[in-house]
């Protein structure tokens, strides 16, 4: 049995352990990233090479999502229960295969078979890595998983401008082909590396800053609550939106005429923007999650998503120039992309650590949910003949959002942990 984490030797060890299993996730992470934000560099190859309709390639991209989040609570509870190693090792598995699949697909039922496989890869992955990290960082727990988000948020910037040059120089299938193997193996190796803390190895609940449950609800019980379903219904309208943007990002600078401008170093603008969006969108995740670790997380919720939703409007009605749309579009991923980290805090928080992972894929399948809302942008665009409507009520379901963090949120998770803590004293007597 491990020290108890409170002795002077016990806490460097497992300081040690608990970030080097950190490093572990993210990269992980970091891995699985251009599944999600990559897919805008392949939309239109794929349409040219195929003569396929772009709303029916997109339908790819939201099964993916569905996938990557509905299958979670399977994944989540094989975690909890077997340990992290398995899950991801099989999520590397179908990783690899999605994307090989995807590369030699000339059809769209083939594109989409690549989506199902690629998407319970990454959910196996994702959920597992964001369930070790609220684990292993009770008194971090925001930093840590905004951490581990953060691979899943930035990693693509690391590879936007390989993927393109590959795009441009050995065709859309190639890319798909070398990167979904390379990324796939990076995270079957890794797997057997990782574990789930055991007793001892995490900080005492008194050393923890932000109010969390006494109790470790199962996902049956905590199905039963609203702060549940509040929670899951603030992440549909706050995920659908930044899905939106993630997905319609290149059509968005075609569409305004800005996509193939030199701005900056020979940069066009949505090779900037993608990058820059992307470094957003990871920093967004352990900035609001540090900073939820000491105003609250509903607090940074209404702060997040307020600014939000300026920044969608913004886009919207002001983005038409190439400097504006980077700087806009940046914005709406700077202020989207703690969802991922407010949220698994938030839950585990209010719900305990035992089942966590199991818990957090629960709500997770909100993003599944918010997916299928994003083929709704072009309709909307269409009827509209912009994308000015698209972005107005995008902001709208920011500021809804907000509302039900300070008004709606805050006083139900209160009254939850009093309760629970009520109910624990008195079963000490």
């Amino acid at each position: 049995m491990p020290q108890n984490a409170s002795t002077p030797g016990a806490r460097s060890s497992f300081e040690t352990t608990r970030w080097t299993q950190l490093i572990l996730v993210i990269i992980c992470m970091v891995m699985i990233a251009n599944l999600q934000y990559g897919w805008t560099l392949f939309v239109h190859p794929m349409a040219a090479a195929n003569k396929w309709v772009i709303a029916d390639i997109q339908v790819a991209f939201s099964i993916f999502v569905a996938l990557e989040t509905w299958l979670t609570p399977l994944q989540g509870w094989l975690a909890d229960n077997i340990g992290p190693k398995f899950v991801v090792a099989a999520g590397g598995i179908c990783v690899a295969l999605g994307w090989i699949i995807n590369s030699w697909a000339t059809s769209l039922g083939m594109l989409y078979f690549g989506a199902v496989l690629s998407g319970a890869g990454a959910g196996a992955v994702y959920a597992t890595s964001v369930g070790s990290a609220v684990k292993w960082f009770p008194d971090k727990r925001g930093l840590a998983v905004g951490l581990t988000a953060a691979g899943f948020g930035a990693g693509a910037a690391l590879t936007v401008i390989p993927i393109r040059a590959v795009i441009a120089s050995h065709g859309y299938a190639a890319a798909f082909f070398w990167f979904g193997l390379i990324q796939g193996a990076v995270c079957f190796i890794l797997a057997w590396f990782l574990r789930n803390p055991e007793a001892g190895e995490v900080p005492k609940p008194t050393e923890v800053k932000v109010i969390q449950s006494a109790t470790s609800y199962t996902a049956g019980q905590m199905l039963q609550t609203p702060v549940f379903w509040v929670l899951y219904i603030m992440f549909i309208l706050v995920a659908a939106s930044g899905l939106m943007a993630a997905a319609q990002v290149a059509l968005v600078a075609r569409d305004y005429n800005v996509a193939n401008t030199v701005i900056f170093l020979g940069g066009t603008t949505l090779t900037v923007a993608l990058l820059l969006d992307n470094v957003a969108n990871g920093a967004a995740r352990p900035l609001f999650g540090w900073i939820s670790d000491h105003i609250g997380r509903e607090n940074t919720m209404a702060l997040a998503f307020g600014l939000g939703g300026i920044s969608c409007w913004l886009l919207g009605s002001a983005g038409t120039s190439p400097w504006s749309f980077v700087l806009f579009a940046a914005l709406i991923f700077l202020t989207w992309g703690e969802i991922f980290s407010l949220f698994p805090s938030t839950c585990t928080d209010s719900f305990g650590p035992k089942n966590a992972t199991t818990n957090l894929s629960f709500l997770y399948t909100a993003k599944g949910v918010a997916a299928f809302l994003v083929p709704i942008a072009n309709v909307i665009k269409a009827a509209t003949g912009g994308w000015h409507m698209v972005f107005v009520i995008t902001a709208i379901m920011n500021f809804i959002t907000v509302g039900l963090a300070l008004f709606v949120l805050k006083p139900l998770r209160s009254k939850q942990v009093a309760g629970s803590e009520r109910r624990l004293a008195a079963a000490a007597e």
